[in-house]
């Protein structure tokens, strides 16, 4: 689906501000790819717009969260009331990504411990909100396959015009799966000289198992040579 290039201009950024490039540097040639990928996304509801997605990757360290914190960010640039929920329930990353705290989170709502309005939080991006993933809990795949889980997608469905799931890499766990069946699309996020060709092709097989609509992958991390950028689209 899209080509996120490196690009040598964003080493003067903080790692928080790298991690959010698509807010702390919008003229930038990696904001403007993650635009890109924002309308490639749009594009593909031709039959139904995708308002719940899923990003995830085959293996851990691929940029699966960066992607989506600036997926989420494009989304919401747009005047679009965004949420990023942290499906990771094994290994969360949005609250480092976001500086938020993470003591009230998903697995308080799913448990009844918290409601969502008191446990969501805003971010400094206009219109994006995130559910932290909260305490870690003993079941994660229980958790995300249950009934709570389905009622309150359904209930966040009627709030905000996109929910953006960080999911667990699939070859890792059976989450990925489950999240799947909840959402319009997925978008697999493969990194440039460290993702395996098998691994991706496994992570393909499984999800379609489980007939999840995989809307494309980004290849992240891709170098580029002087100061040049490109953009390259994949079929699905």
């Amino acid at each position: 689906m899209k080509t996120l290039a490196r690009r040598n201009r964003n080493s003067k950024l903080s790692d928080k501000q790298r991690s959010l490039v698509a807010h702390f540097d919008q003229k930038s040639p990696i904001a403007e790819q993650f635009r890109t990928l924002r309308t490639n996304i749009q594009f593909a509801g031709v039959d139904k717009k995708i308002r719940t997605m899923m990003v995830t990757s085959s293996t851990p360290g691929e940029g699966k969260s960066t992607t989506i914190a600036n997926l989420g960010t494009v989304l919401a640039q747009q005047q679009k009331r965004v949420l990023i929920i942290d499906g990771d329930l094994r290994k969360p990353t949005a609250h480092f990504t976001f500086q938020l705290p993470n003591q009230t989170g998903l697995t308080n709502v799913l448990t009844r411990q918290s409601s969502f309005d008191d446990a969501v939080k805003e971010t400094m991006v206009p219109y994006l909100e995130v559910l932290t993933s909260g305490p870690l809990p003993p079941n994660p795949s229980e958790l995300l396959g249950s009934k709570a889980m389905r009622d309150l997608v359904k209930e966040l469905e009627m709030v905000y015009d996109y929910i953006l799931f960080d999911a667990p890499p699939v070859n890792a766990v059976t989450d990925p799966q489950i999240l799947s069946k909840l959402t319009d699309g997925v978008i697999l996020v493969v990194r440039s000289g460290k993702t395996e060709e098998d691994a991706a092709k496994k992570a393909v097989e499984s999800l379609k198992k489980v007939d999840a609509t995989i809307l494309g992958a980004v290849l992240n991390d891709q170098k580029m040579k002087d100061s040049q950028y490109y953009y390259y689209y994949g079929e699905k």
